[in-house]
């Protein structure tokens, strides 16, 4: 997108993502498509096409949005990724670099575990339950 745009569509993005409700964001979402559609067409097929991963955060309690709809931890992750391997002029293969990562990601995560983003709170079930079901590893 043309930078003189980029702050301007950036704000209605966070017009989208910053409500309070899943459907108060699909029209903020509609409003958008109908300012920008002409003029950039490509960032609004783009954000119609992961409009609903964008807004899945609405499926949590309300006290976790923030937590939610950041990517801070995303991009920490990247960032541990690109700080362990950039000293490395080579590695030992794909298989090797494949191993380096996961090592760098379960490091992460267990740091994540013992200091929780946000507000969460440890013994809350719902939380529980859910890292239960999609992120143990049962084998």
């Amino acid at each position: 997108m043309p930078k003189k745009l980029k702050q301007t569509v950036a704000d209605d993005v966070r017009t989208i993502l910053y409500v309070s409700s899943k459907e108060k964001a699909l029209e903020s979402f509609e409003i958008f498509k109908r300012k920008w559609g002409k003029d950039i067409p490509s960032a609004v097929s783009c954000l119609e096409k992961s409009i609903d991963a964008c807004l899945a955060f609405f499926d949590f309690p309300e006290e976790e949005w923030i937590s939610l709809r950041t990517t801070n931890i995303i991009e920490r992750l990247n960032k541990e990724f690109k700080r362990r391997t950039k000293p490395m002029e080579i590695l030992a293969g794909e298989s090797a670099c494949y191993r380096l990562l996961a090592f760098i990601s379960l490091k992460m995560e267990l740091y994540w575990r013992s200091n929780p983003v946000g507000k969460v709170r440890k013994n809350l079930p719902f939380f529980q339950e859910l890292a239960y079901e999609k992120f143990t590893q049962l084998s």
